[in-house]
């Protein structure tokens, strides 16, 4: 009914206008971005004339003709008005013939019942209009749009493209931008104050595909705080097609998704959301990079067996909403049935959950260094303190299901010595961690798996993983797994026989390091052919034990070769599959 009468409404426009006898035209679009809630619907008069009926909050007329070189006359008045008396704000403007204008109503009718606006701006009822219109775009292949800050209580912002670029920079209330030509295309928008990038108030998923050569006003709407503004509508971002057409851009959080759940029965599992397949398929210690997801809606997180054929098949369901312009990373972990493995030895509950960071980030805040923050995932390890060889301790008492801040650190190799909680003289294992050419990157840090597999259903061991945001995972090298109160470096260069040998699909390739050097570690077929570069760069003096995984060779014989400064030696080893 409502699309049947804005046809009708817009149809008597057309004849009404058709009546009368323009000598000169100008070209002109009407968009409702009032939200006073007096002003929800209103009547348009034009010199006295009733123009639009019933005129709702953020709908928009067509491109219409109307009269230019003559004064006109424009009132706003009551739905529920009977004539052009009943205006309760009139603005008075002169079009020039042939030229394209955009005219948003915006604004409250009386400001004091209203929050002020941030930066000092007025918010009174007013008409904003954007002169050098455009009903079509320059290029038939791209979108061309301008972008209305229409939100009377929201700061000076900056709205951001991701991956592409700032589309608008210190924009306050009022202000009206050039036209900006972009690709048909889908867009992540991040709205953030004007001096602050990386604190994003909202994100929006604008979904510009199949719009070549059109034109669009993208307009801020509502209110950030509708409680201290007569409970008005909520903030939102729309745009107003040229047709009149008018969509809502929809707000978007951005997520990850890690699976650490060492749980033998869970690797893999199926993730749906909201009753659909999210993931399928999705195995123990993987990642997804960063997605969009809907914003301010309630989310069912299904977790269910690989084999699973539909939603019904889940063993687990969370809800969560996440916050419009957030970022998340949220990890599956524990176990299904806690009773089947070992207790957690600070008491902690290794049930099946999802422990979420609701502060992510998805690159360094500095483009020099690289963040992470770590989670303690390992159900059967202890309170732990990581330390940074050298450098700092990094975590401090962290316990099953603690989720670290994020720490800031050059992109460079780490020696990472893990000790308990209280006793950082005893390391229980020690790691190479490689952040060298992660610049301005970001990661998730975790610990996963079982210090004893044996007493928990024979499942994956501990280790150290990274999940870079592009959902790369990579492990933390081992150093050592002694515990001892002394770390010795190597006295003389070593590589050792791979173990185990023969092997089908990984081995381990340990050597020793008696001073910083450059090393390239490398595996050759028995034609000397290089196979595998496992390591090219720089190393600390230290003991490193490597994981080699040949799912892309066929058995055979096939030689290692440890090269540093003029160290080298030679070992072979079978694969048989």
């Amino acid at each position: 009914m409502r699309t049947k009468r804005a046809i009708y409404i817009l149809f008597g426009l057309l004849l009404m206008l058709q009546s009368f006898s323009f000598a000169q035209t100008a070209r002109l679009q009407v968009i409702h971005n009032a939200s006073d809630v007096a002003a929800d619907s209103v009547d348009i008069y034009l010199n006295g004339t009733l123009l639009l009926d019933n005129f709702k909050f953020r709908t928009a007329t067509n491109f219409i003709d109307a009269p230019a070189g003559v004064l006109l006359n424009i009132g706003v008045a009551p739905a529920n008005g009977s004539s052009v008396n009943d205006t309760l704000k009139n603005f008075q403007a002169t079009l020039t013939a042939g030229e394209t204008y955009v005219v948003i109503a915006n604004g409250v009718l009386d400001p004091g019942m209203y929050a002020a606006n941030p930066d000092g701006k007025s918010t009174a009822f007013t008409l904003l209009i954007k002169d050098m219109g455009k009903e079509s775009a320059s290029n038939s292949e791209k979108v061309d749009f301008f972008v209305l800050h229409g939100s009377t209580d929201a700061p000076t912002v900056d709205i951001l493209a991701r991956g592409v670029g700032k589309l608008v920079d210190n924009a306050a209330y009022g202000d009206i931008t050039s036209y900006l030509e972009v690709d048909p295309a889908t867009y992540s928008l991040d709205i953030t104050p004007g001096d602050d990038n990386n604190t994003v108030v909202t994100s929006v998923l604008a979904d510009l595909n199949g719009l070549d050569g059109s034109s669009a006003v993208v307009f801020a709407s509502g209110f950030l705080d509708p409680s201290s503004n007569q409970n008005g509508n909520a903030f939102g971002v729309f745009a107003a097609l040229s047709n009149g057409t008018v969509v809502q851009f929809q707000p978007n959080a951005r997520l990850q998704v890690i699976h650490n759940a060492a749980e033998v029965n869970a690797n893999p599992v199926d993730i749906y959301l909201n009753g659909n397949l999210l993931l399928d398929n999705f195995g123990f210690r993987k990642a997804t990079p960063f997605i969009n997801a809907p914003a301010g809606v309630l989310l069912n997180i299904g977790v269910a067996p690989s084999s699973s054929s539909s939603v019904n098949d889940t063993l687990k369901n969370f809800q969560v909403t996440l916050n419009a312009g957030g970022t998340y990373v949220a990890f599956a972990n524990g176990v299904l049935n806690p009773s089947n493995y070992s207790a957690n030895p600070d008491g902690k509950s290794t049930a099946f959950t999802l422990f979420v960071n609701d502060m992510a980030r998805e690159s360094a805040y500095d483009s020099a260094k690289v963040d992470f923050f770590v989670l303690h995932g390992s159900t059967d390890a202890p309170t732990v303190d990581i330390v940074a060889r050298g450098v700092a301790t990094l975590v401090d008492n962290a316990a099953y299901g603690d989720i670290t801040d994020y720490i800031s650190v050059p992109p460079a190799a780490y020696i990472l010595d893990i000790t308990p909680g209280g006793d950082n003289n005893t390391i229980v294992t020690s790691l190479n961690a490689d952040l060298s050419g992660l610049a301005g990157k970001t990661a998730a840090v975790f610990a996963s798996g079982f210090l004893d597999p044996s007493a928990n259903q024979n499942g994956e061991p501990f280790g150290v993983f990274a999940a870079l945001a592009n959902g790369t995972v990579v492990q933390f090298g081992t150093l050592t797994d002694v515990k001892t109160t002394e770390i010795t470096v190597p006295k003389n260069y070593n590589l050792k026989q791979n173990y185990p040998n023969p092997f089908n699909p990984s081995t381990k390739i340990q050597f020793s390091l008696p001073v910083n050097q450059t090393v390239t570690l490398k595996v050759f077929n028995m034609l000397g052919q290089e196979v595998a570069t496992l390591i090219n760069k720089e190393m600390n003096a230290g003991n490193y034990n490597i994981d080699f995984i040949a799912n892309d060779l066929s058995s055979g014989v096939y030689l290692y070769q440890l090269k540093t400064g003029n160290f080298i030696q030679t070992k072979k080893m079978t694969l048989l599959k």
